[in-house]
């Protein structure tokens, strides 16, 4: 059996390979160098587009400040600091305060989320613990949706159905049972600061719920099958396991909803009732500062007029500013002793 040799290159070809493979060598490196500087480039310009957002933000806000401060220097000039603390509200004699309409904003917002908040927690905690798989879903669903209905539709639903019935049943009931805390003294009008409180609550209930489900459903799964097999009841479980792991995204969800119940203007000025005083009773009327810039905006005719609901305006914005610094600190307080507390357990 004859057995072929192997064919050995020769010298001829093996500088012709020597070549090829230099070549593709080099070819290599070229790309390489090239995918480098693509790379870099795409860098620099990624960098840059984040910056400039940033700084887009921040040049939008500056604006806003600076275009609010710079049209309410008149009343600024006019009343000072006075016009924070004055209860007066005189556009006829050029008098004017502000202190009814923080009174109101702020109370409002705070009826709200006494409302709010132990609904939105509980809707939360049954969507992620002991709703059904079948409709859970579903409920989801119709919960976002209340988020997505315009203001007006609310105050429309609210003068026509919520102020009947604050007026015929709950505001009668109210006073007759609890007139000794003086929250619920005169006569039931049906309009006012707590129908205004319940419109809220209704409003920022579906951002507080969103939040706090989203969060909810975050918790790692075996924080809740360690609690259980630990011995703990369905209750203890969500305690420590669930609302304990998730309270920050629970405060923020809460000091989102309470954002948007001090700008809320349209719902609340057709049930506020938009009377500028300061009154102990929750059924009498009030007013806030959005709703009167929505309501005298186009009356003001003169200068000072102007001026002074720009720098309500201005309130308006400062009082968003405090209520963010004020949920950052929550936060903060918040996250800053807990591995202190995890670790004393």
């Amino acid at each position: 059996m004859r057995t072929i040799p192997e064919r050995r290159p020769s010298s001829s070809e093996e500088p012709e390979m020597k070549q090829t493979s230099a070549g593709e060598g080099l070819k290599v490196v070229s790309k390489s160098r090239a995918s480098a500087q693509e790379s870099v480039f795409a860098d620099s310009a990624f960098r840059s587009i984040v910056v400039l957002c940033g700084v887009a933000v921040l040049a939008i806000v500056s604006l806003i400040v600076f275009e609010l401060i710079t049209q309410s220097r008149l009343s600024m000039s006019k009343f000072g600091f006075k016009f924070v603390v004055k209860q007066v509200w005189d556009p006829v004699n050029e008098d004017f305060g502000a202190l009814p309409f923080i009174y109101g904003t702020v109370v409002s917002s705070l009826i709200a989320l006494i409302i709010a908040v132990p609904l939105s927690v509980g809707t939360a905690l049954f969507l992620t613990e002991l709703c059904p798989r079948q409709i859970r879903s579903i409920l989801s669903l119709l919960v976002e949706l209340l988020a997505a209905i315009p203001s007006v539709i609310y105050g429309l639903w609210a003068v026509f159905v919520l102020v009947p019935i604050m007026r015929e049943h709950v505001q009668p009931f109210l006073a007759k049972f609890f007139p000794w805390t003086g929250l619920f003294t005169g006569p039931p009008y049906g309009i006012g600061m707590l129908t205004a409180g319940i419109v809220l609550a209704i409003m920022v209930i579906p951002s507080i719920s969103a939040i706090t489900r989203e969060v909810m459903i975050a918790v790692p799964q075996h924080q809740r099958e360690a609690a259980l097999a630990l011995g703990a009841t369905r209750w203890e479980m969500i305690r420590t396991a669930v609302l304990r792991n998730a309270r920050t995204g629970i405060i923020g969800g809460i000091m989102l909803g309470l954002g948007r119940a001090l700008g809320e203007t349209m719902a609340v000025t057709m049930v506020i009732g938009n009377r500028p005083e300061i009154a102990k009773s929750l059924f009498a009327p009030g007013y806030t500062l959005a709703s009167v810039i929505a309501n005298e905006f186009t009356e003001a005719t003169d200068d000072l007029y102007l001026s002074a609901l720009i720098e309500i305006g201005l309130a308006l914005f400062l009082l968003t500013v405090i209520v963010n610094a004020v949920a950052r600190l929550l936060v903060w307080s918040t996250t800053r002793g807990v591995p202190a507390r995890v670790h004393g357990q």
